[in-house]
């Protein structure tokens, strides 16, 4: 995608960094997985591009275009089907060069609960949220007072008002895969209480509700200021909460996270995933384990992708005065590879540093 006035307002304040690595997963409380009745994309983002709460003119916008093939060129110029680089093979993308949010590949969660984490945002299927322009997809939080249901799973309809609105997008049941390389190429929000994710969640939840049947969080971050550039990479599993537990590590990319696009990728084949940022391996993981089923369950099934800004909660804390909004987070691209070798189990095309010990 070639971007173009992707523009960010944002202000850190107080030096608050994010918790241990690995603390707090998108859906660090949630009783089902973070599945929420979501209401379709289709037609909610048709109307051209919004200014999204003013940003338009707030600062200078990203020069120049990312390079087609991702930052590390893992799948580069290999087309749909094609065969890349370390026999990665392209098997879905979006590139986000349309006018509108594609509802054949993204479904909108509408919901005010989010992912069950004492979360401040209403997440809607408004375009001032959601939005394509400028070669790349625009997820917006903003400071309006959104009023709507609770929703999410056991949660009635009461009506609620939160202070902040926002977007979280899925592929479930349009897009899901087991094993993989599974990238995006993003730029993030940034100050206190904000919390950008790229994950995913188990299609199926056939081991048991969360964290039973697992969570891959590919990328998290919160709070993103200066002096916190923390990019963190967890797995979640074991029991249904509260029985559930968590594994990750964080890693600070030598340049700010907010400033501009990165690449951020997880290399998933069975019995091991590996956690990437701008083609920089920095965690490992190969033991993880669900009650009453074997290795390599829970992560031996089908997921989706989730991409989505979060506005407190239990981990980042709340925005505070210095909080600027609206916040954005871009995203140029989300491509998804499977190894040609061995697209049953996935292995043979992944790359691993040695000197990454497995966490």
């Amino acid at each position: 995608s070639a971007i173009s006035g992707l523009l960010f307002a944002g202000c850190g304040s107080t030096d608050a960094a994010p918790a241990a690595a690995g603390s707090g997963g998108q859906g660090a409380f949630t009783g089902t997985g973070g599945s929420a009745t979501g209401g379709q994309g289709a037609g909610a983002n048709t109307g051209g591009a919004p200014a999204a709460g003013g940003n338009a003119g707030a600062s200078t916008g990203l020069g120049g275009s990312p390079t087609t093939g991702g930052v590390t060129g893992v799948g580069g110029g290999a087309g749909a089907g094609g065969v890349g680089p370390n026999g990665w093979k392209l098997v879905w993308s979006d590139e986000f060069d349309g006018s509108a949010i594609d509802p054949k590949k993204w479904e909108h969660e509408v919901n005010c609960w989010g992912g069950g984490n004492g979360e401040q945002q209403c997440y809607v299927a408004d375009a001032k949220n959601s939005f394509v322009a400028g070669g790349a997809l625009h997820l917006v939080a903003l400071k309006d007072a959104p009023s709507g249901v609770i929703g999410g799973p056991g949660n009635d309809n009461t009506p609620v008002t939160r202070p902040y609105s926002s977007a979280r997008l899925r592929t479930k049941h349009l897009a899901d895969w087991k094993y993989g390389r599974m990238e995006a190429y993003a730029k993030l929000p940034w100050g206190q209480g904000l919390w950008p994710a790229f994950w995913m969640l188990p299609t199926d939840e056939i081991y048991g509700g969360w964290a039973a049947s697992g969570e891959i969080d590919i990328m998290e971050t919160v709070n993103l200021m200066p002096g916190a550039n923390h990019v963190v990479g967890t797995l979640h599993y074991g029991a249904s909460w509260p029985g559930n537990v968590h594994t990750g590590t964080s890693y600070d990319p030598p340049t700010n996270t907010w400033e501009s696009f990165h690449l951020y990728a997880v290399e998933w084949e069975e019995g091991e995933m590996r956690w990437f940022v701008d083609g920089h391996q920095y965690a490992r993981q190969n033991k993880w384990n669900t009650k009453s089923v074997a290795f390599p369950a829970p992560f031996d099934q089908l997921f989706h992708l989730l991409l989505n800004v979060a506005v407190g909660g239990a981990w980042p804390g709340p925005p505070n005065a210095q909080t600027n909004f609206p916040q954005e987070m871009g995203v140029d691209y989300v491509r998804v590879y499977q190894c040609a070798a061995d697209p049953v189990k996935g292995h043979g095309c992944g790359t691993s540093d040695p000197g990454v010990a497995p966490l």
